[in-house]
């Protein structure tokens, strides 16, 4: 158990910590660009998905939906609060300095990018047929092709 939160803490500290890079790259080299600023604010959403893509082809090959799902969630929804709530404090803004409209923009762009990122990972490991059920299912045919056929009493 304690390994689990361990792996959940290391996926959402380093989701966070893609955005504080992009917060301080945003801070240090494009103060008043904002066409600058929104291509890097993509490229982070972009490496937040490829993180949670890679992460969910990982563990989906060694463990059952139910369990790896869940500690995505709770990693990304502890990633999404430092994100929005911290996250701009670290280079000296408020965090609902420019509105709700703007907060909640991007509490639902975070969520986007989190979700197509794990629907990517999975969805290409399911294609592959690597995924925990998958390999399950392969080595259930296996036993049972293997096993001789039993002859019928008359």
């Amino acid at each position: 158990m304690k390994g689990r939160w361990r792996a959940v803490g290391v996926l959402a500290g380093s989701l966070f910590a893609v955005n504080v890079v992009a917060r301080v790259v945003i801070k240090l080299g494009f103060e008043g660009d904002d066409s600058a600023a929104d291509r890097v604010t993509w490229a982070m959403f972009l490496a937040i998905g490829v993180v949670l893509a890679v992460t969910a082809f990982r563990w989906g090959q060694d463990r059952p939906v139910s369990r790896w799902a869940g500690d995505v969630a709770a990693a990304v929804a502890i990633a999404l609060l430092l994100t929005v709530l911290v996250g701009p404090l670290l280079v000296g803004a408020n965090p609902f300095g420019n509105g709700a409209g703007t907060f909640f923009l991007q509490v639902w762009l975070y969520l986007a990018a989190t979700g197509a990122g794990v629907l990517v990972g999975f969805l290409t490991l399911t294609a592959l047929g690597r995924d925990h059920r998958s390999v399950q299912l392969q080595r259930y045919a296996e036993i049972k092709a293997a096993k001789p056929r039993r002859p019928v009493r008359r």
